[in-house]
């Protein structure tokens, strides 16, 4: 990743599900996780959002904000918000920017070909606006655990 704790959160707004729109000045003054997935309704994308669905109560009482950030489309998106009731937004970035920005966009490789994908990361904002904590390479089991520990110990 190219971001480091104590930088500055590079500047977004992107369209999310529910007719929404997710930006960082909509979030200033707030603490907020921003979670990178590589595609709407697969298996481990779908466990990991139901997981930080799973938090909110706790993640909420501590007044973080969770966003979703994949490249899919809104329509694709919205679909999967509603299939699995996920009430945080979810935005989508279908030009990759913010996901970049972020470190996100990697070059990954299957099967010997190599290609530009999005990494299974996770960010986690303070009040401040800066990166207060950066969770490269996210195994799903037991993630969302973690980061509300480290938003826990953040408030």
């Amino acid at each position: 990743m190219s971001l480091t704790i104590g930088d500055a959160a590079p500047d977004f707004t992107l369209p999310a599900s529910g007719g929404r729109t997710v930006s960082l000045a909509g979030l200033k003054g707030k603490p907020f996780v921003l979670y990178f997935y590589p595609r709407a309704d697969t298996p481990g994308c779908t466990k990991e959002a139901c997981a930080f669905q799973e938090a909110l109560p706790q993640l909420g009482a501590t007044g973080v904000t969770v966003i979703g950030i994949s490249k899919d489309s809104l329509k694709a998106i919205d679909k999967f918000a509603e299939k699995f009731s996920l009430t945080f937004p979810l935005a989508s970035d279908p030009q990759t920017t913010t996901i970049a920005a972020y470190g996100a966009w990697v070059k990954k490789s299957m099967y010997g070909r190599e290609y530009m994908g999005i990494e299974r990361s996770t960010v986690l904002v303070d009040s401040k606006g800066k990166i207060a904590r950066i969770w490269p390479k996210v195994k799903v089991p037991g993630h969302a655990a973690d980061v509300l520990k480290a938003v826990q110990a953040l408030a």
